[in-house]
């Protein structure tokens, strides 16, 4: 199923490799430690509208069916690439003059961000779950927002021989992120709880905690230089108006990647290599709450060994993807990342054991880093023109956040209906038509055209 590397990718082989110290030493340069903060920004919020929202929902009593529904609160992840023309076009008044174009609007999505935390955590899902999930679609909105934001900042601001440590430690940071809220909530919940305050109260001051933690992104923003590339393209439309801004970055995006052979192909597959994943990973929190396991058990094992699993499995992707060609690599992640949900299917006939659902957690979290990162490679291969990277960028993880937040929609009826072990046996076949994809870009030389690939 594997193509022979091309030219280019034997071009790439042929170059000198970095030293160890000059691998590492790069991960301190400035410029890379303002990413790696960023990134801890970014992956604070999407947890805080879904799997962490989900739990609490669970323990209020929320039947599964509505929780299944909440994917999609997810809505703005996908559609982001909508308004990203806008923040790469439109001046945010005082915060674009104070602090420059990409650094304004960092500030002023993060200030929006915390607004919206702060809204979701006076939510009561036992009372009214649509005010929660207003809540939540807001969170999600400012959350995505900021996101279009800090991969333009992140693409400018690197010279390329710091754009793969940069991506590196934001994706590390990301994850940190994601645990601080999922697991470091639920921690704090527990504690909060035994100090005598009420459930709904003790979720409330969780919330007003992350929404005080992304003010490490707003700091960040604040000690960061506005990239040299932001600034010449100001400089450069600085007598166009607001309207021709926002028209040119829309429409040179969209018609120069759709202008590419097999585009709506390669835009599918983009849809549906991660589905698997999104389809069991919807239901996983409150599967393991049903099953019996405790909030800690989730918050400790789930995010804390999961993590660990999470990191591990990223250095195995780097090193797949550095091994092998491109269209290899992704027929080896898509492949792990699906066949590890059978781990699941495993745990639930097994019951609640610690040590079971250690190893479920780890090889599911393993075999998806390393679909992640050969996924994130295959997404910054498309973004070839430097022009519209951030608007490209933006539209291709939207798709990606198709498979989470619209096709996982249903997962919690399929869980419903057919129970635990079949409902992850179901989301290892969703992975089928992604393969099938895979086999006709490859058949039709994609791969190749993209040219050589550096993780």
């Amino acid at each position: 199923m594997t193509s022979a590397p091309d030219s280019s990718e034997a071009a790439l082989a042929l170059k000198p490799r970095a030293t160890w110290r000059e691998s590492m030493v790069v991960y301190l340069q400035p410029r890379v430690l303002i990413v790696l903060l960023l990134g801890l920004s970014s992956g604070l919020p999407l947890a805080l509208s879904g799997s962490t929202l989900l739990v609490w929902m669970r323990e209020s009593g929320v039947d599964l069916g509505t929780i299944g529904l909440f994917a999609l609160v997810g809505t703005p992840y996908t559609l982001k690439f909508l308004w990203a023309p806008l923040v790469d076009a439109l001046h945010v008044p005082f915060f674009t003059r104070q602090f420059g174009r990409r650094r304004g609007w960092l500030v002023f999505s993060q200030l929006l961000l915390i607004g919206a935390i702060l809204l979701l955590a006076l939510t009561d899902p036992a009372r009214s779950p649509l005010f929660v999930a207003l809540g939540a679609l807001l969170v999600a909105a400012m959350s995505s927002t900021q996101d279009i934001v800090v991969d333009a900042f992140r693409v400018e601001s690197l010279p390329e021989s710091e754009q793969a440590a940069g991506m590196a430690s934001y994706v590390a940071a990301y994850r940190i992120g994601m645990l601080i809220s999922t697991a470091g909530v639920l921690f704090l919940v527990s504690a909060f709880e035994s100090t005598g305050i009420a459930r709904s109260t003790a979720w409330m001051w969780g919330y007003v905690a992350m929404a005080a933690m992304v003010l490490i992104g707003t700091v960040t923003a604040l000690a960061a230089t506005e990239p040299e590339q932001s600034a010449q393209a100001e400089a450069a439309t600085r007598g166009e108006s607001t309207f021709t801004r926002v028209l040119q970055a829309a429409i040179g995006a969209f018609s120069e990647f759709l202008a590419r052979k097999d585009a709506w192909a390669a835009l599918a597959f983009v849809v549906l290599f991660k589905f698997t994943d999104a389809f069991s990973g919807t239901m996983t929190a409150p599967f393991v709450i049903d099953l019996g396991f405790t909030r800690n058990d989730y918050a400790a094992i789930v995010k804390g060994v999961g993590l660990a699993a999470t990191l591990i499995g990223g250095f195995a992707g780097g090193f797949v993807a550095r091994r092998y060609s491109l269209a290899a690599s992704l027929w080896i992640g898509a492949v792990l990342q699906a066949v590890s949900n059978l781990a699941f299917s495993w745990l639930a006939i097994v019951g609640v054991n610690q040590w079971a659902l250690a190893l479920a957690i780890s090889v599911e979290n393993f075999t998806s880093a390393i679909g992640t990162v050969i996924f994130v490679a295959y997404l910054s291969a498309l973004c070839k023109n430097p022009l519209h990277t951030a608007t490209q960028y933006a539209l291709l993880t939207a798709l990606a956040a198709v498979g989470r937040t619209y096709l996982s929609a249903g997962a919690g009826y399929v869980a419903q209906a057919m129970g635990w072990p079949m409902f992850f046996v179901i989301s290892v076949v969703v992975a089928v038509p992604s393969l099938i994809l895979l086999i006709r870009l490859q058949r039709r030389a994609h791969f190749e055209m993209l040219g050589p690939v550096r993780v």
